[in-house]
């Protein structure tokens, strides 16, 4: 199942999107081994005086750790005997960093030519804007995005990390191509990927309908057309549905609610007529399912065949039934505690998911075994 089990991967990351990459990496059976501050390490670890938060851990297992201090002519000198056996190589810093700490693109190609080097940034590594500091919202709001999610009363920004996730993803993306590339000939490559690149390509939608349609598109924009609603019920529990074209699911709707009068107005007899009119929609909706519970409306609108879900909050979504046949929540040994429990890899290959993880290390957990482990090569 570990089908990248062959790759080595070094990641000098910190915070989210170089962790992130290689996280999806080593889910898929990658051998990585994370290059952490001595006594700090990765600045996502603090939390309440301890070096282990659920920020680090959401983004850090399937890793070894080991410490090093590269301004250290010995430090530095084992993360160059790393990176000489290793297939990948990942930082996140902003342009030059990685050259003042070591860890330059020059430096590790002339160790280990046949080298996957990764760069992810804010903005890029040239341009006006590449030294900026760039954290998640500055990333969302730079790619047009932040105002697709931006409340239209009281604005804030809402959400989690979406761009530093989705640069991530992107990352790891590019690092497959880049290795698939190597198969065939051997060479190795330099990735250079942005926050500010990652979220214009995830925001792709909105730059299509505003070069396609001249559409500046807003947060309620793709909610109103698809026919999207999310409704409170009697309980306090929450329930969402998308309609969608077919007409069958207003249909649908319609029966399942007892509203079949909703349907002879005009306001809502027909599909463009109800995004037009999507507000006094809502509002005939809302205190219509404010009166029952929520397993009761589920009911009513799965007998209706209407495209529906609990509106999960995160201590009941692995906890539904379709979760648990899949197995999506999985439990394994922990380092702060007896069990780690986290969300298995979304894939599964020839009808098995990966469900062997491994928890999030302490700091320098694998320090001496690394060193070990190089000397036997060296001395090998």
């Amino acid at each position: 199942m570990k089908i990248l089990k062959k790759i080595r991967v070094v990641e000098l990351g910190t915070y989210i999107t170089g962790p992130a990459a290689a996280m999806h990496l080593g889910d898929l059976g990658a051998e990585v081994i994370k290059v952490e501050r001595p006594e700090t390490g990765d600045p996502f670890r603090a939390f309440k005086g301890g070096l282990y938060s659920p920020h680090f851990q959401t983004y850090n297992r399937n890793k070894r750790s080991i410490a090093l201090d590269t301004k250290q002519p010995e430090d530095l000198a084992t993360l160059h005997e790393l990176v000489a056996t290793a297939d990948v190589f990942i930082q996140n810093f902003r342009p030059g960093v990685a050259e003042k700490l070591g860890a330059g693109e020059d430096t590790l190609r002339a160790l280990n030519p046949g080298l996957i080097y990764c760069a992810i940034s804010g903005f890029g590594p040239s341009g006006p804007a590449m030294n900026r500091p760039t954290f998640d919202s500055v990333a969302q709001a730079a790619a047009g995005y932040l105002r697709l999610l931006t409340p239209p009363e009281r604005p804030r920004v809402i959400g989690p990390a979406i761009a530093d996730a989705v640069t991530g993803q992107y990352a790891a993306m590019a690092i497959l191509a880049a290795l698939v590339e190597r198969g065939s000939t051997g060479q190795g490559r330099r990735i250079d990927i942005s926050m500010l690149e990652a979220m214009c390509h995830f925001n792709l939608d909105s730059f299509t309908h505003y070069y396609s349609a001249g559409e500046v598109m807003g947060p309620l924009s793709r909610p109103v057309v698809s026919q999207s609603y999310t409704f409170e019920c009697a309980d306090g529990k929450w329930i969402a549905f998308h309609l969608s074209s077919p007409v069958k699911f207003w249909e649908g709707l319609l029966d399942a609610t007892g509203m079949q009068a909703l349907g002879e107005d005009p306001r809502f007899a027909e599909r463009l007529s109800r995004i037009e009119h999507q507000d006094e929609l809502i509002d005939a909706f809302a205190p219509v399912f404010a009166r029952e519970t929520r397993d009761e409306w589920c009911a009513r609108l799965e007998a209706a065949g209407v495209p529906y879900s609990p509106a999960y909050d995160s201590d009941e979504a692995l906890e539904d039934p379709q979760a648990r046949h899949l197995g999506i929540k999985v439990a394994v040994p922990g380092v702060m505690a007896d069990t780690f429990t986290t969300v298995r890899p979304p894939y599964n290959f020839d009808g098995d998911a990966e469900t062997d993880l491994t928890a999030p290390p302490l700091l320098d957990a694998d320090g001496e075994a690394i060193r070990r482990e190089l000397k036997t090569r060296s001395a090998g």
